[in-house]
């Protein structure tokens, strides 16, 4: 069965396999929902009231209790150890690929602030440049995002690479994603950051190869120039 309308296409190279752990939970849980509401409406119709009948004192089913606690325990293992190798490519700081392009996003009420190495092509030196609520990132090169925030806790949330991270004040954190298409896709907060939270959104342009280096290069000469 497609579930594909649940959620945005996906744009990432992780996107599938995150997509496919989801679907796996859903069809448990929802398994698990219906069999649970058709026995809860089995036991309204089976024991309810009836004139004449009196209630009796049941201790209880040791085997149904092993049941219930050992099937969900099952599960619950499992999907720790089929989701532990997705997890681990996601989030291990180790497992950022070399070479990836970096780019240090600062969130701050109520904006997302990129910055962007100049000609130097290293972070943290005068020629970098920045944007403002739009990230330009190549497509099939890997990027590391890393996140920092200015006053409260936000949540650098892209739906359509499955990525979502908290951006943590005092803290430096790094998230990394692959694009598989170019386009212009969602930049959003996901976390309730103040009063201007729901303005909080940008873009996020992947440009082919190409175009990026061509964009990238025409910034730096316009950040060379202002300086």
């Amino acid at each position: 069965m497609n579930f594909s309308w649940l959620m945005p296409e996906t744009v990432s190279t992780f996107g599938p396999a995150l997509d496919d752990l989801y679907y796996v939970i859903l069809w448990i849980t929802g398994i698990v929902f219906f069999i649970t509401e058709i026995t809860l409406v089995v036991f309204l119709i089976k024991y309810r009231h009836k004139e004449g009948r009196k209630a009796e004192y049941i201790h209880g089913s040791n085997k149904a209790e092993v049941i219930w606690t050992t099937v969900p325990f099952v599960i619950v293992v499992w999907l720790a150890f089929y989701s532990k190798g997705i997890w681990d490519e996601i989030r291990d700081p180790d497992s950022i690929p070399a070479g990836a392009y970096q780019i240090e996003v600062t969130a701050k009420q109520f904006e997302w602030n990129a910055v962007y190495s100049g000609i130097d092509g290293k972070l943290g030196t005068d020629d970098d440049f920045e944007s403002r609520n739009t990230i330009h990132i190549p497509v099939d090169h890997p990027v590391q995002v890393n996140l920092n925030a200015e006053d409260v806790i936000h949540s650098f949330f892209l739906p359509e690479f499955r990525v979502k991270q908290d951006a943590v004040p005092g803290m430096r954190t790094p998230v990394w994603f692959q694009a598989t298409r170019t386009g212009e896709f969602t930049l959003a907060c996901a976390e309730l950051c103040g009063l201007g939270h729901y303005r909080m959104k940008g873009t996020v342009i992947v440009h082919s190869k190409s175009d990026f280096q061509s964009w990238l290069d025409h910034q730096q000469v316009v950040a060379g120039e202002d300086d």
